[in-house]
């Protein structure tokens, strides 16, 4: 986006006939747009885009969770401090990520037709 911006900078300065830029090359002028379709591709090609439109889809995937139990009286503050509790562990180092402990075992039912 920085590149789009000073290209269009540029590309107005030039055409405007504004300071040093008007001296300059047609090539120097619109190189900023060679350098954004540039990044574009390899941000694709690395997935640096897919992975910030999947984590702001995450976002608001929670935001409208989190709304949506409010407004069924749920208590969403647990729920945020439950959450915020795991990614701590997740992110704090040396902990190899969220504890894998098995659930505990549930207790003997009792069959109700004996």
């Amino acid at each position: 986006m920085w590149f789009l911006g000073l290209g269009v900078l540029l590309l107005l300065l030039k055409v405007a006939d504004i300071g040093p830029v008007a001296a300059w090359g047609w090539v120097w002028v619109l190189l900023p747009f060679g350098l954004a379709a540039l990044w574009w591709a390899i941000s694709d090609a690395t997935g640096v885009s897919q992975r910030r439109a999947d984590r702001k889809m995450a976002e608001r995937k929670q935001a409208r969770r989190e709304r949506d139990m409010q407004a069924l009286g749920l208590d969403v503050q647990r729920e945020k401090r439950v959450r915020v509790m795991r990614d701590n562990a997740a992110r704090r180092p040396g902990s190899g990520g969220p504890a894998t402990k098995a659930p505990p075992a549930e207790p003997p039912r009792r069959d109700p037709r004996a």
